[in-house]
């Protein structure tokens, strides 16, 4: 016998390095990243405190529970990437919460990268000492 089917809304979510994989469905509102809590997974308030943002902002913190993979980069750029597809993933969920979501800034992908090392310097920007004579 099958399983009942549940409704997930999937949505991918970027930031600097880090990409994660989102999956919302009806529920009470836990978030488990990588298999660990919310509160393991990001050691500090600030931080999910950003995951929880696109709840927060569309009121709808006790009516999905989110399932994230999330890799690359670090802890910002993983709490970022993870609000981003949290968004996006609520933005399939119920198209109306648009507004809200854009005035918050919540849909747009944070374009901010690391900026590549360029031949012939020491790093991105910086030039080798020059010398006259």
């Amino acid at each position: 016998m099958a399983a009942p089917k549940v409704t997930e809304f999937v949505a991918t979510g970027r930031r600097k390095t880090a990409v994660a994989r989102v999956r919302l469905a009806s529920g009470s509102g836990k978030i488990v990243i990588n298999g660990r809590a919310l509160e393991n997974y990001f050691p500090t308030e600030v931080l999910r405190g950003m995951v929880i943002q696109p709840f927060n902002t569309s009121q709808t913190s006790n009516k999905f529970d989110a399932r994230v993979n999330v890799a690359g980069g670090g802890p910002s750029g993983q709490a970022g990437a993870v609000r981003h597809g949290i968004a996006r993933a609520l933005l399939l969920a119920d198209i109306n919460l648009r507004p809200t979501l854009k005035a918050d800034g919540l849909l747009t992908r944070d374009p901010r990268m690391k900026e590549r090392k360029k031949y012939g310097q020491p790093g991105a920007r910086k030039r080798f000492q020059f010398s006259k004579r």
